[in-house]
């Protein structure tokens, strides 16, 4: 597969806003599907490998300015490389209308999720226990293997509304991507082909744009481009779901 400049400029934006808002890569899976014209069980298995480098960059950019909780992170990891298996095997079952209509109603949500889910004042000194860590990260293992998005759109929300600071959380949502990716790879190899040239095209543009989103993300504010990823995320819903519901 060729990437056209229209998906390459998506890809660099996808990346862009992995590394600064953590909400990113929710965009490449429908940019892949809707501009590539690649089918969603293709699409997802290349974004998912992709994914490995996005998290290693952001790991590395968040372990620099100290605001990533390691203990946590093994934490979540834990739990996060056992969904992401599942994850894997969950999209190898399902039909290609009832994958696409589920993808769109998930990032519908996930759009108007972000413009309206309620926040807990920020609680620097809160410190969940091993129990709930782990489950967070097999739930967002599960989700993100199953849809493509890498693990920070799922665990995101989740950390910010239980109160974490939100450099702290992103910071999680960067590392997790590390062992989602790769156990979700591991998963979707062993139910169909990876195309790894297009994955591999994929992580040095999302890498390109994680890292300059990674250093912005520690001069500027995070709740415009929270805003704007939004309206991106429910356009993007809308059409997917008019796309399969009206499909000729």
């Amino acid at each position: 597969m060729i990437l056209s400049p229209a998906l390459i400029a998506v890809v660099l934006v996808a990346g862009t806003l992995i590394g600064y808002a953590g909400v990113g890569g929710v965009l490449l899976v429908p940019a892949l599907h809707l501009i590539g014209n690649l089918p969603l069980h293709q699409a997802i298995p290349a974004a998912m490998l992709s994914y490995v480098i996005t998290g290693l960059i952001g790991t590395w950019n968040h372990s620099l300015h100290g605001t990533l909780p390691w203990r946590m992170a093994i934490r979540l990891g834990t739990g996060a490389m056992s969904g992401a298996f599942l994850g894997a095997w969950l999209l190898s079952q399902i039909p290609v209308s009832m994958l696409s209509l589920f993808f769109g109603l998930f990032v519908l949500g996930a759009g108007i999720s972000s413009l309206t889910k309620p926040k807990l004042p920020v609680n620097p000194t809160w410190k969940p226990g091993t129990g709930t860590l782990f489950l967070v990260g097999l739930a967002c293992g599960i989700g993100s293997a199953f849809t493509g998005t890498g693990g920070p759109l799922l665990l995101m929300p989740i950390l910010v509304f239980m109160g974490m600071p939100t450099l702290h959380a992103l910071g999680l949502a960067q590392v997790i991507q590390i062992p989602i990716a790769t156990m979700a790879t591991a998963g979707n190899l062993l139910h169909g082909p990876i195309d790894f040239k297009l994955g591999l095209m994929l992580a040095v543009l999302l890498g390109v744009g994680a890292f300059l989103g990674g250093r912005t993300a520690h001069r500027l504010p995070v709740p415009v481009i929270e805003k704007t990823v939004a309206a991106i995320l429910i356009a993007t819903g809308l059409f997917l779901c008019h796309q399969t519901l009206f499909a000729t």
